[in-house]
């Protein structure tokens, strides 16, 4: 079979799905491969550099599989084929039903469940640690002073004083890397399973509600009642008041960001504070924010609204992006052959499939907490089955994965919607 990467068309996206390594890992899955001209120039990945790998240069929409980071046009992809990218199901139903109606397969990256044995296809987390630490750069370029104190013979000057909202992979990529800098480094999260993460990181770890009282140990925040957002409000009013950045990761997947700054809190932050909104493409943790933009409040604070943070390290995202896809067609080429088995029996496979046979399947069914799979993958029979590597005893009941969309992520991962000035 032949797998077509495309030249992404959607106005500044900078990333790639496929790098040279990644080309020469799908080959050795059995593929041939094509690569559009130009498709990694953005992320530093030259045309020569794919065909050293193996790949020829062409068009590659018309491919058996076609891997994207956005949509492409679904004019150029046929009838049969398997289109596998960010494709945004829960907020794109038109596409998808015309997907279907094209008689396109449609595996969503996003729809990865959070199990052990998916770790290395889970898109969201490897993006989602990218933007993070860009974050960071992006507040301490706007910040315009040193993020760690100095003494020096020309006088002293004190750390900065970072405060992160939310404890996932975005916040916790975040909270180390503020601290690399040399930052004091404060973070809050409704769950309190988080503490010793934040800790670890060198951070302060600030429970907005006595013990017992937070979000449930479910691995992911839940919305809380008034009583708690009112505590919530009054944390933020403070430690906003004296901070130098503050960093919003809050998501809820399939609906609005939840707003964590109000108004009367931005105003009340010293002139020259900055924040990076995570969550701004979609609607934004942050009263003022705007998508895409960078906007000063008439009392000088910096708010950051990009909707492109990973994108901003390209060749990086780019590589963990690659990655992540050839983990899937690993899992999809079972004998190694080139040809692409979907196993519906699969909750791993089940869950990303969105659109096949015609048929819009989303949202995907809820995940039981075993990560062993109730059936395995068919093969043609030509090998021997090879087993799944077994997922380490309990690390499942670690990390279950709840009923889609689950309650709160606190974890801001790519932008819902295309960005707007060119995570």
């Amino acid at each position: 079979m032949l797998i077509g990467v495309v030249r992404e068309d959607v106005a500044g996206e900078t990333r790639v799905a496929a790098t040279p390594e990644s080309v020469a890992r799908l080959r050795e899955l059995g593929y041939e491969v094509v690569v559009e001209p130009g498709a990694g120039e953005q992320a530093g990945f030259p045309d020569a550099a794919y065909a050293e790998a193996g790949a020829r240069a062409g068009a590659a929409r018309g491919a058996d599989v076609v891997l994207a980071v956005r949509t492409p046009p679904l004019d150029g992809l046929r009838a049969g084929a398997t289109l596998v990218g960010l494709l945004d199901p829960a907020h794109e139903p038109e596409r998808l039903a015309e997907l279907a109606r094209r008689g396109i397969t449609a595996l969503a990256m996003e729809a990865v469940p959070r199990i052990s044995r998916a770790q290395s296809l889970d898109v969201l987390s490897s993006t989602a640690n990218i933007a993070g630490y860009r974050a960071v750069v992006e507040a301490a370029h706007a910040l315009g002073r040193l993020f760690g104190g100095q003494v020096t013979a020309a006088g002293k000057t004190p750390p900065a004083t970072v405060l992160v909202a939310g404890a996932g992979v975005a916040g916790l990529a975040a909270i180390g890397t503020a601290g690399a800098l040399g930052a004091v480094v404060r973070a809050t999260d409704p769950r309190p399973e988080v503490a010793e993460q934040v800790r670890s990181l060198g951070g302060e770890y600030l429970p907005v509600a006595p013990p017992g009282e937070e979000g449930a140990g479910t691995g992911y925040a839940r919305e809380m009642g008034a009583e708690y957002r009112a505590r919530e409000a009054e944390l933020y009013a403070r430690e906003c008041a004296g901070a130098d950045v503050v960093i919003t990761t809050a998501l809820v997947p399939g609906r609005p960001a939840p707003r964590l700054l109000t108004a009367e809190t931005v105003a009340a932050m010293k002139p020259g504070s900055v924040i990076v909104d995570m969550a701004a493409a979609s609607g934004g943790n942050v009263a003022g924010t705007v998508p895409g933009e960078r906007v000063v409040t008439p009392g000088g604070v910096v708010i950051l609204g990009y909707t492109d943070l990973a994108g901003r390290l390209p060749g990086q995202a780019s590589r963990l992006y690659a990655n992540n896809l050839v983990a899937l067609l690993a899992l999809l080429t079972p004998d190694r052959d080139g040809t692409l088995v979907l196993d519906t029996d699969d909750i791993v496979q089940r869950s990303i499939a969105v659109v096949r046979a015609g048929e819009v399947h989303w949202p995907p069914p809820p995940v039981p907490v075993s990560a062993t799979p109730a059936h395995p993958p068919k093969r043609s029979g030509r090998h021997p089955p090879k087993p799944l590597p077994r997922p380490r005893p309990g690390a499942d009941a670690a990390t279950p994965s709840p009923p889609w969309p689950p309650p709160c992520s606190c974890s801001a991962g790519p932008p819902r919607r295309p960005p707007s000035s060119g995570t």
